[in-house]
């Protein structure tokens, strides 16, 4: 069965209206079962013709792939043989990002009468079965609903699809059910291993999506615990003492950051889904959240203060992070630039996100293969390491490191600009040729400042040991 993946990943939607610059933005920390699941970043490209069959070897899920389908990137584990696939986040060709899972689970009472199934389709198979196939966010909700009808579920999982236009939330719940939500263009969300979605309005199916059959499932087995409404969150979700030191804080942090002036209880099971907030939200903020650690918060297990307090709530960015990613689509650019992946292969509390145009045809060498073992050339155990060095000396390495980041986003999004400004004129493959170089340029650039950054630190950090003595110069 596949179960590195649970209890893990917290996850960020921002509409368009939300955003400073008109885009959408979806993100999510993947969080594995270890601290070190080394992942690559690639490109597949567009297939045609094909006469395939996909298995898992993780709960031996298998299915027939179309004909055809298009190029998309992908991160996926380094040893597959192992761990399995696990494809997890990228861009289609199309300009449609995906992101695949948030773990939530499915409560007794729901899953009693819709189990779970063994060898449905897992987590580990889920975005190589979708991503290549679909033309829209709201084409995924739909492309996948299908496949779960078909093969059905073995477990809980939120799936995150956007555009140009539109942001959809899934949860998958039991073996067949779920429902999708659109998150409106000027509201922001956060999810974190828990069920979020509350209200369904099945009249309204410009902004919900549900299993066929849900509502005569929940009246049949009696599962509406509320007297009126479809509370998919009551009806569905879990409710205990673990989502309330694992999960629920993650929410409350992040809208505690975005909505500082709302007073909420990190414990309180009524965190709303949809959230609104004054403030324009921009790709800054939503590394800061994905990064974060209850920073400023006396739950911070970083910072000095009270064990039992610090240690209470598991923060948002752990040293099981694999991956960090928001998937950005500009709308204030031509269409062949407005997909960019801001990727952290480190710690997201301590290492940059790298900008990646989606259209391209390769990655780095150094992104897309990624040895089990630490090196010297691979960007996931570059990044590692600077994660490794910070957190040993924090106290005394922590502010450099946020001068590092803070010049490296400097850096970055000048970087953007640049390449969006000179790449004006251009069209097909001479636009998708220039973007990929311009990646490869900036993980030159990026590998130069971190290997620099990480010899500073070494550097440094000898100037801390512990095996020291005061004596006299003259000795």
């Amino acid at each position: 069965m596949a179960t590195k993946h649970l209890s893990a990943c917290t996850t960020i939607l921002v509409g368009k209206k939300a955003s400073i610059d008109g885009s959408t933005m979806v993100a999510r920390n993947d969080d594995t079962f270890l601290p070190l699941t080394p992942q690559r970043f690639y490109v597949e490209p567009a297939v045609s013709n094909r006469d395939e069959v996909w298995v898992s070897n993780q709960n031996g899920f298998k299915a027939p792939l179309p004909k055809n389908g298009y190029r998309y990137s992908l991160t996926p584990n380094a040893d597959v043989a192992k761990e399995g696939v696990y494809a997890e986040s990228g861009f289609n060709e199309k300009n449609v990002a995906m992101s695949a899972t948030e773990s939530v689970y499915g409560n007794e009472r729901a899953l009693a009468y819709d189990p779970l199934v063994k060898n449905g389709l897992a987590e580990d198979s889920l975005q190589s079965m979708v991503l290549p196939y679909i033309d829209s966010a709201r084409d995924g909700v739909k492309y996948l609903g299908n496949l779960i009808k078909k093969y059905g579920s073995p477990e809980g999982n939120g799936v995150i699809f956007s555009d140009h236009n539109e942001v959809w939330y899934m949860e998958i719940v039991t073996g067949h059910h779920w429902v999708a939500q659109r998150i409106p263009d000027d509201a922001y969300a956060v999810a974190a291993n828990q069920v979020a979605i509350q209200q369904v309005d099945f009249n309204d199916s410009d902004n919900f999506m549900p299993s066929d059959g849900i509502q005569e499932f929940v009246e049949k087995y009696h599962l509406n615990n509320h007297k009126t409404g479809f509370d998919f969150r009551r009806i569905f979700g879990t409710d205990n003492e673990k989502d309330r030191h694992y999960n629920t804080p993650r929410v409350w942090y992040g809208q505690h950051y975005f909505n500082p002036e709302i007073e909420q209880d990190p414990t309180s099971s009524d965190l709303p889904f949809i959230c609104h907030t004054d403030k324009k939200i921009t790709v800054e903020d939503i590394e800061f959240v994905l990064g974060s650690h209850f920073n400023e918060t006396k739950y911070d297990p970083l910072a000095p203060g009270n064990e039992d307090t610090k240690t209470l709530f598991r923060p948002i960015a752990m040293n099981r992070t694999q991956n960090s990613h928001v998937l950005q689509i500009r709308n204030d650019v031509t269409g062949g630039c407005s997909a960019i992946m801001w990727l952290c292969f480190g710690v997201p509390a301590f290492s940059p996100y790298v900008p990646f145009f989606a259209n391209a045809n390769d990655t780095d060498e150094s992104y897309a293969n990624t040895p089990l073992h630490c090196d010297d050339e691979s960007a996931y155990w570059m990044y590692r390491k600077l994660s490794m060095l910070v957190e040993t000396h924090y106290s005394e390495f922590a502010q450099d490191d946020v001068d590092f980041l803070t010049d490296s986003k400097e850096k970055l999004r000048r970087h953007v600009q640049d390449t969006i400004d000179e790449a004006k004129g251009l069209k097909g493959s001479e636009l998708t040729n220039y973007l990929t170089e311009q990646n490869h340029q900036v993980v030159k650039m990026m590998r130069i400042a971190t290997e620099h950054f990480n010899h500073q630190l070494i550097e440094k950090g000898l100037n801390l040991s512990k095996l020291t003595f005061e004596y006299d110069k003259n000795l």
